[in-house]
C-alpha cells in the first residue's frame, strides 16, 4: 500500500483519520471528524467537513464540498454524517451535505456512483450503488436513490420522492412524486415516458424478463386502471415472477405518490 500522500499546502486537522494510500491535493481542507479510507484521492481546493466517512478508492475532484452543514433552518449544529461508500468519482463544485435529526441522521452515497459537476445530495438523502448524476442534477432533502439509477443533467427532485432501480430522467426533468423501478421519466413535471429497456439488457435481463416488466408497465400506465387495483395487481405478480419483485419493494417505501 502507497503512503499517505498529503500536500504541504493542504490543511488536514490532526485528529482527521486518514488511512495509507490518500492522497490530499494542495489547498484541500479536511476537519477534525473526517475518515477518510485506503485509495481515495482528494483533489486540490476540496472541502470536507463534518462527520464525514469516504470509503476505498474514491476520486474526489476540485472544488467539492463534502459534509457541509445542511441547508435546514431547524439544524442546530447536532453531530449528523455524511457517509460515503468506495468507488466513487465525485467531479467538481458537488455539494453534499450531512444529516438531519429530523431525518434519518446522515446523508448516504452507495458504492460506483459516477457523480458529475455541479450536482447536489443534501441532507438525509440515500443513494444506492452504480448510479449516474449528470451535471447539475440536484436532491431535495429526504431523497431515496435505487441502484443502477441515471439522472439527466439538470433534473431536480423534490424533497421525500424515491426512485426505483434502473430507472431514468430525462434532461431538466421535474420529479415531484415517486417513480417506480425501469421507468423512464421526462417533463418539468415529470411524467413516465417508456422503460429503461436499454438499461435492463446492459443488467443482462433476459427478453422474456423484459417482457415481463413490460408487462407490468401496461398495468400500471395503459389499462386505465386506478393506482391501487394496478398496484394490487402487480404485487400479486410478484409473488411468482423474480424481476417484478422490485416493484413491490418500491411500493412498500413509496409515500408520495407515483408518476402517472
Amino acid at each position: 500500500m502507497a503512503a499517505t500522500n498529503i500536500h504541504p499546502q493542504a490543511i488536514v486537522d490532526p485528529k482527521a483519520e486518514l488511512a495509507e494510500g490518500v492522497s490530499v491535493g494542495p489547498f484541500s481542507i479536511i476537519g477534525p471528524n473526517v475518515r477518510i479510507d485506503a485509495g481515495t484521492e482528494v483533489g486540490p481546493h476540496v472541502v470536507i467537513d463534518g462527520h464525514t466517512s469516504i470509503g476505498k478508492n474514491n476520486k474526489i475532484f476540485q472544488f467539492a464540498s463534502l459534509g457541509a452543514q445542511p441547508q435546514d433552518k431547524k439544524y442546530a449544529g447536532e453531530p449528523t454524517k455524511l457517509i460515503i461508500g468506495d468507488n466513487n468519482t465525485i467531479r467538481e463544485f458537488t455539494t453534499f451535505n450531512t444529516g438531519t435529526v429530523t431525518g434519518i441522521g446522515e446523508t448516504r452515497l452507495g458504492n460506483d456512483n459516477w457523480i458529475m459537476a455541479y450536482v447536489h445530495l443534501a441532507h438525509d438523502c440515500v443513494v444506492g450503488n452504480h448510479t449516474i448524476f449528470a451535471n447539475n442534477a440536484s436532491l431535495a432533502g429526504h431523497v431515496t436513490i435505487g441502484d443502477w439509477v441515471i439522472l439527466g443533467g439538470y433534473s431536480l427532485v423534490h424533497q421525500f420522492c424515491i426512485l426505483g432501480d434502473y430507472c431514468m430522467t430525462a434532461f431538466a426533468a421535474g420529479v415531484h412524486k415517486d417513480v417506480p423501478p425501469y421507468v423512464m421519466a421526462a417533463g418539468y413535471r415529470a411524467e413516465p415516458k417508456g422503460l429503461n429497456t436499454e438499461g435492463m439488457r446492459r443488467r443482462g435481463m433476459s427478453p422474456e424478463q423484459i417482457e415481463r416488466v413490460q408487462h407490468v408497465y401496461k398495468v400500471l400506465y395503459r389499462q386505465g386502471l386506478a393506482y391501487n387495483e394496478a398496484k394490487a395487481q402487480i404485487i400479486e405478480l410478484a409473488q411468482s415472477q423474480e424481476e417484478v419483485q422490485v416493484f413491490a419493494d418500491f411500493f412498500a417505501q413509496s409515500t408520495r405518490g407515483v408518476i402517472r
